[in-house]
């Protein structure tokens, strides 16, 4: 062994350690500029972007480093960086995996879905459009990955079936020269089923603000940065949702066109795809069997639909806007949707999972239990389901973003940017859209969120442009990462559970990417400043600072002047 192969060897086995080592080294060349705050806060960023982007360290671990390296630079106290790992959007993040794994323990997800397929139908173009649909509407309230994890042994099972019954075909098998198996690969009916299950969790994601991880890492940034505003539930999802369906509909379109040969009936994918009418009455009677196996709906799943429901509700109408809600009528103090998601959460543990106590109340009761019914979920099951380094990663980035603020590293970057100016304002909002959506390929969204919102927030102040503007395209687009399996723990499941190759991955991914890039480009130009329309004028704090190039930015961007 050479000594160049040997150095080759013990490189790839430990880069890990190499990089941990190299990047604070590298990273500290930004003393050479000055060592003011802002500098020392810009050189925690390198360093733990690097270790985010190439998990040197887990992604949590790395999302702990503020609370030793600021007090320890000067940059924040350790009191001040220790709450931004337990604000109320953390809470809301908490509580919504709670939510969802409520769900899942009573299998509430596959009744939902199962019932939604029969009502749709089941030829493989009605099947793939119901489960995508189950998928985008549970991904809503769910974190991505729940919800992709939730369906993808669904859409497994009932593709395992028709493949039994001879109407589709599961895998494709490579053999070599001698005739020997290899491994399995997916066939294109496989590819678009599992892919279309990853791409329609990443958008229903994008749909609440509860539904991934980059929506709460945008609403605590934003809310940090600008403590007067505040980005409430109802508005965000009813800005979010069009653009949602929109896309996903694009994209079923696109992926029924390259893998099933929509609108091509002589193609071979077409062929494969096609079941007759005696083909959807046996794949009906496969889910219809499916959906007996769960037997009838028990208090259990009716107990957690109600909370489910309830929750809704409550987020809805905390303050709607367009009538007094009942946070304002509650108390004069601020009430936000933390409130109510925890409040979700203490009557899980509350309301029993059986109602079997009411038998003590029975004239003739057929039996009587000998023990209490725990609650809806219990904290065992939470504590062994519950992604707890999510918490951390959220928090680091919280802790970036105030030390960003604090220090003044963001308000230099985003002064440093004040070039853009002179560009047309569709065009900086086209670059940041593609910038989230290419960085994000490469690295956990949330990560790439936090480090990319900071600097967008002080470059929006700089060019004259309302922060919400740049900043909630970005962080919807941080979601939008659908070729590489690192971008997103959806697309890495489905990956996996299919064995889809990386070229699959990208040919199905690359018309996704076009189309959100396209969909949320547009989407807050029309759609967004009648949802926020406070975001058309500058804000009030940096009016002294309106430049010609702001007006003309608000005049292009007013809904009802843009087209004329």
């Amino acid at each position: 062994m050479t000594c160049c192969s040997r150095l080759g060897g013990f490189i790839a086995v430990y880069w890990r350690t190499f990089v941990l080592i190299i990047v604070p080294l590298v990273a500290s060349l930004v003393f050479h500029f000055d060592t003011d705050p802002a500098y020392r806060c810009m050189f925690v960023v390198i360093v733990m972007a690097i270790y985010w982007i190439t998990q040197a360290l887990p992604l949590p671990v790395t999302s702990l480093l503020p609370v030793v390296l600021f007090p320890l630079m000067g940059i924040l106290d350790t009191d001040r960086t220790c709450m931004m790992y337990m604000k109320e959007t953390i809470v809301m993040l908490i509580c919504g995996i709670i939510l969802a794994l409520a769900v899942e323990s009573c299998n509430l997800h596959k009744r939902i879905a199962l019932v939604v397929i029969q009502i749709v139908g089941c030829s493989h173009r009605k099947l793939f459009f119901g489960l995508t649909l189950v998928t985008m509407f549970i991904s809503m309230w769910t974190a991505n990955t729940a919800a992709c994890a939730m369906m993808s042994p669904v859409t497994k099972a009932v593709l395992e079936e028709l493949e039994s019954q001879g109407l589709c075909k599961m895998w494709l098998t490579n053999s070599d020269k001698e005739g020997e198996q290899k491994e399995r690969l997916p066939s294109k009916i496989t590819i678009c089923y599992f892919a279309g299950a990853a791409y329609a969790a990443n958008l229903g994601g994008c749909g609440t603000l509860i539904g991934t991880g980059t929506n709460l890492t945008f609403k605590g940034i934003y809310e940090t940065r600008f403590p007067t505003e505040n980005i409430d539930f109802l508005r965000f999802m009813v800005f979010n949702v069009p653009p949602m369906i929109i896309s996903n509909i694009l994209i079923y379109f696109y992926l029924q066109i390259v893998f099933m040969g929509m609108f091509r009936p002589g193609s071979s994918a077409a062929k494969d795809a096609y079941i007759d009418e005696q083909g959807e009455t046996i794949a009906r009677n496969v889910i219809r069997g499916k959906y007996e196996e769960l037997g009838t709906i028990t208090i259990h799943e009716i107990t957690v639909a109600i909370l489910f429901l309830v929750s809704v509700l409550l987020f809805f109408t905390r303050r709607p806007g367009f009538t007094t809600g009942w946070a304002d009528v509650l108390s004069e103090v601020s009430i936000k949707d933390g409130t109510p998601a925890v409040l979700v959460v203490i009557l899980m543990f509350v309301l029993p999972e059986k109602w079997t106590w009411l038998n003590y109340f029975k004239r003739n009761p057929d039996n009587l239990p000998t023990e209490s019914s725990p609650g809806v979920i219990t904290w065992k099951y939470i504590n062994d389901k519950t992604p707890w380094g999510l918490v951390f990663l959220l928090g680091g980035g919280f802790a970036l973003a105030e030390a960003g603020k604090v220090s003044g590293m963001s308000l230099m970057l985003g002064q440093s940017l004040i070039v853009l100016e002179n560009l047309n304002p569709l065009v900086i909002l086209l670059i940041v859209c593609v910038a989230a959506q290419v960085f994000t390929e490469f690295s956990a969204n949330v990560a790439i969120c936090n480090i990319l919102l900071p600097v967008l927030a002080e470059m929006a102040i700089a060019i004259k442009i309302h922060p919400l503007q740049l900043m909630l395209p970005a962080a919807i687009s941080c979601s939008y990462a659908f070729m590489l399996p690192v971008g997103t723990p959806a697309v890495a499941f489905v990956a996996g559970l299919g064995n889809i190759q990386s070229k699959d991955l990208m040919i199905a991914g690359i018309g996704p990417k076009i189309i959100t890039i396209m969909v949320i480009w547009i989407a807050f130009p029309i759609w967004g400043l009648v949802i926020y329309p406070e975001a058309a004028d500058f804000p009030d704090w940096a009016k002294e600072n309106e430049t010609e190039t702001w007006r003309r930015f608000s005049m292009l961007f007013d809904p009802y002047t843009m087209f004329e």
